[in-house]
């Protein structure tokens, strides 16, 4: 997800800071009650019921032995209608979540906390807007929208006993207000808290809301994408690494089949109806995220004249345009509202206020087009199919890496890129009156950064930078204007490019293998230096003294994370404390916590860190020498979004570390730490290698299972298996789905 950059116009006095304020009023006759306890099966009528029964008739759904839901239909639409009853069984709560945040109703069930929150996706998203669109989507669209609306609705009428927490029914032109499978859409960029600031006249805050309480950097929201060409594969056919670092159950694995060219597999975000990252049995895709710079800011200046606000562009003063937008909210004694007045330039909506200017945001705003891409990749058949689809240029948040059949792979940087004038700064909000700011239309494909077949025979990407991650075939990035890359290199792609780089006669096994190369590269300079720092003690220092076992260990140490590993402890709670004690001079000078620690701590920052470290682990554990499996769990308690934790309660020892150190596998904990364990929650999700030979063949994982209900048997049946990097063979073809099958049946059956 890219970083927000946004744009501002002038501060105005206190008058007009009233006119913009949220008003609390009570909730207006007609308001959207929360639907807490009401069975959604009584909103259907008979006729509609009649209907649904119809459509699921068409409709065949087979559970595999790992619950995995594989969706048969005769039409596309009939493969969605079963795919998202196949979710809904699942967790129907994480679907409905998704939706209720994605229109901007949270607070209806969460409370008046989350205004600010549904403002912000209000911003952008307004039903009346959002069936417009509906109305204005090719036919082939709406009939997937109106199969996945029906899916939904015929699970609600199904299953009596679910009491939705608000959606009651699902119409659809709701598919629309969630069209981007990314784990944070571009919306979700804009900050909170400064909105907050700038419509509920609120103070504005010090740091950015995501950097309260942290002093780590946040557990990294992307992920790794290979593609093997068949010169380095054992059988000669192209590779495919899907490897996502998101928070767990984030998507579950899915497939779906129908007679008119539809078979995708692979993870799909809760309630969509396209696979996000997976395969068809012609190629394959992967997301990673922080492609080019996609949201850029604009400083805009306003002035009242007559009771009305306008803004400078070029030689003129523009109207603001203004939107009254009504925030329902629950309370203990039902439900309340406030009203906002948001404030809008030709750039997009004002979202905070700085330096005596308004900010207003300009990102893509185009959900049709983004929905018919995130669908269209899935089935399209070669490379000509898949770039064609990418045309669109409706991805707003990710680069790509690609493999197929006929043995091509590809990367795409990137997607969506505006072009703009070079002579600015777009990292930072630009001067929204002056004409040569504004966007250009969007850059030709051909023009972004884009690796097709590589002499190399290998490519990656682990969110960073594409200048490196394809050995000698590397794009030159000089050559490409600086906002076609946002973010620089890391530890993982260090790492990553090590490891393809001299790899041969791969396997899907050995693929696999590389994933889960245990190698912490972002240790490779912290190391050396503490040994130095230790060395040049003088004899008899209390320090040298204190530490001597704890160096002579991380000495030996070879910087590969294990189980079995006292040193892998030792070192990731000392990196923890460095990046604590440092975080917020990183932050003040926009590095990369990490990389702040690697080359700005001194000596004696370095040595403290590991003696407070090695103290946290004496008092937690009893011992600093705890190998790092006692530490580094899996647990998964209970179904809810947010997990909690318990030392006393089982759990599951795991090899593989944060990403922010360097390991491929990525296993971080991003929750409140009120455990002495670390429980991972995010990092490797869903995973899988895949490859196109004459029948394509697949192996992937789960963290803890297919399903959200913990009755399930699938609700933790691979736990043990992820936490090893054990992979299960993909059911791809329906002989085979048939031969393992736990359950066939019609939706609602």
């Amino acid at each position: 997800m890219q970083t927000s950059r946004l744009i501002a116009s002038s501060v105005l006095g206190c008058a007009m800071l009233g006119a913009m304020l949220a008003v609390p009023v009570q909730a207006a006759p007609g308001a959207s009650p929360a639907a807490a306890g009401v069975p959604a099966s009584a909103t259907f009528t008979q006729a509609e019921l009649a209907r649904l029964k119809k459509a699921a008739q068409r409709v065949t759904i087979l559970r595999d032995k790992w619950g995995i839901p594989h969706a048969f239909g005769k039409l596309d639409a009939d493969a969605v209608f079963g795919m998202v009853f196949a979710q809904a069984e699942d967790d129907f709560n994480r679907i409905e979540l998704n939706y209720i945040n994605a229109m901007g109703r949270l607070a209806e069930v969460e409370g008046e906390q989350e205004i600010w929150r549904d403002l912000r996706m209000k911003l952008y998203i307004d039903p009346a807007d959002m069936r417009a669109k509906y109305a204005a989507s090719p036919a082939w669209l709406k009939k997937l929208m109106n199969g996945w609306a029906d899916g939904l609705n015929w699970y609600l009428a199904t299953h009596p006993q679910v009491k939705p927490k608000l959606l009651t029914r699902f119409e659809p032109w709701m598919a629309l207000a969630f069209s981007e499978g990314s784990i944070g859409g571009d919306i979700e960029s804009i900050d909170l808290q400064a909105l907050a600031a700038f419509y509920g006249k609120r103070p504005a805050p010090a740091v950015a809301m995501a950097d309260l309480g942290k002093g780590f950097d946040p557990e990294p929201q992307g992920s790794n994408g290979f593609a093997i060409a068949p010169q380095r594969s054992a059988g000669k056919h192209a590779l495919l690494m899907i490897n996502p670092h998101t928070s767990f159950y984030f998507r579950p694995e899915v497939h779906m089949v129908s007679e008119e060219g539809l078979n995708a597999y692979g993870a799909v975000t809760w309630g969509q109806f396209f696979i996000y990252q997976g395969f068809n049995e012609r190629l394959g895709w992967m997301h990673t995220s922080g492609g080019g710079d996609v949201i850029d800011e604009y400083l805009e200046t306003v002035v009242e004249r007559d009771g009305k606000f306008f803004y400078k562009y070029g030689n003129e003063q523009r109207a603001m345009r203004s939107k009254t937008i009504v925030l329902p909210y629950k309370t203990a004694d039902g439900m309340r509202s406030r009203s906002v007045t948001a404030w809008f330039t030709h750039h997009g909506p004002v979202i905070r206020e700085e330096g005596g200017k308004w900010v207003a945001v300009k990102m893509m705003d185009d959900p049709m087009h983004a929905l018919e891409q995130s669908y269209g990749r899935t089935k399209a058949r070669n490379y000509a199919d898949f770039y064609k689809v990418m045309e669109l240029r409706t991805n707003s948040s990710n680069n790509t890496v690609y493999a197929d059949a006929d043995g091509n792979i590809a990367y795409f940087h990137g997607n969506f890129i505006p072009r703009r004038d070079p002579r600015f700064d777009w990292t930072r909000p630009v001067d929204g009156s002056d004409p040569a700011t504004e966007w250009k239309g969007l850059h030709e494909v051909k023009e972004t950064i884009t690796v097709f077949n590589p002499k190399s025979g290998y490519i990656s990407n682990t969110n960073n930078w594409p200048c490196t991650g394809f050995g000698a075939s590397s794009p030159d990035c000089k050559a490409y204007p600086g906002y076609m890359w946002s973010l620089p290199q890391n530890a993982r792609g260090i790492h990553a490019e090590r490891v393809l780089h001299d790899a041969r006669d791969l396997t899907l096994d050995g693929l696999i293998g590389k994933a889960y190369d245990p190698y912490l590269t972002a240790f490779e300079p912290l190391v050396p230096a503490l040994l130095k720092d230790w060395d040049a003690l003088p004899q008899g220092d209390a320090l040298k003294s204190r530490l001597t076992e704890q160096v002579a260990l991380l000495r030996g140490w070879d910087l590969r994370w294990a189980v079995d590993s006292t040193p892998t402890s030792l070192a990731v709670y000392w990196g923890q404390d460095m990046v604590a004690q440092s975080a917020a001079r990183a932050r003040a000078e926009h590095v990369p916590a990490v990389d702040f620690i690697q080359t700005r701590l001194t000596p004696e920052e370095r040595l403290a860190s590991l003696a407070r470290a090695s103290d946290k682990l004496q008092a937690d554990f009893g011992s600093w020498k705890t190998p790092w499996g006692e530490i580094n769990r899996f647990q998964r308690l209970s179904g809810e979004v947010e997990q909690r934790y318990d030392d006393s309660k089982p759990s599951i020892p795991v090899g593989f570390t944060s990403a922010n150190w360097g390991s491929l596998a990525s296993f971080g904990m991003t929750a409140k730490q009120t455990t002495k364990r670390i429980y991972g929650d995010r990092g490797n999700s869903f995973v899988a290698a895949v490859e196109f030979g004459p029948r394509v063949r697949a192996k992937s994982i789960l963290a803890g299972g297919e399903s959200g209900d913990p009755a399930s048997p699938h609700f933790k049946d691979q736990a043990e298996m992820y936490s090893r990097g054990q992979f299960k063979e993909v059911l791809f073809y329906k002989e085979d789905i048939e031969k393992q099958l736990e359950r066939k049946y019609h939706p609602g059956q």
